[in-house]
């Protein structure tokens, strides 16, 4: 049974490593940005609950899934696919979006400022998190969660440590018996 548990926590462990990796620290180091998706509109691909970490690029496409700013310079952001490019009459770039699940193009032309970044990678379930949190407490629970691992891999380590005594005291135990055995 205690092999069992073991295990588990160990598979927990990696799990939620895994997830903090993706969501966090990857994210971070590459310059990108973690969203969750709240509505349905790019269902399957993004469902609702998602967390879509966008990164910039230059090099958008149709077909490419992106995130943007409904409003230039306003915080709310959608992720929805390019599904025509055009150039006004000054030679402007704009994009058609579209999400998947829906059956017209977004009725409003995307200018390249409002697009935050093109979808890099997703995390399905992982941006429910992110709703339930504020982002003070987000930054909370992943100290916790640092916090957490260090205090696991120190027990680890005090367990080996604690065993690996008991093992010479039982060596040390062993030789006396025998050298007593042999006078």
């Amino acid at each position: 049974m205690a092999l069992v548990v073991n295990a588990l926590s160990w598979v927990l462990a990696a799990v939620v490593l895994a997830i903090v990796v993706l969501a966090v620290i990857v994210p971070r180091v590459a310059g990108a940005e973690p969203y969750t998706v709240l509505t349905g509109s790019m269902t399957p691909a993004y469902p609702p609950g998602s967390m879509v970490v966008v990164r910039p690029s230059d090099d958008i496409v149709v077909g490419d899934a992106v995130t943007y700013q409904l409003e230039s310079g306003e915080p709310a952001v959608v992720t929805h696919r390019v599904v025509g490019i055009g150039y006004d009459g000054e030679g402007d770039r704009s994009y058609t979006l579209q999400g998947d699940a829906n059956e017209e193009p977004d009725s409003e032309q995307v200018r390249p400022e409002q697009i935050r970044g093109e979808v890099w990678y997703s995390l399905p379930w992982v941006g429910h998190l992110g709703v339930l949190v504020t982002p003070g407490q987000h930054q909370l629970l992943v100290y916790v969660a640092a916090g957490a691992f260090f205090a696991y891999a120190a027990a680890l380590l005090w367990q080996l440590r604690r065993d690996r005594r008991r093992e010479q005291a039982r060596g040390s135990v062993r030789s006396e018996r025998e050298e007593e055995s042999r006078v």
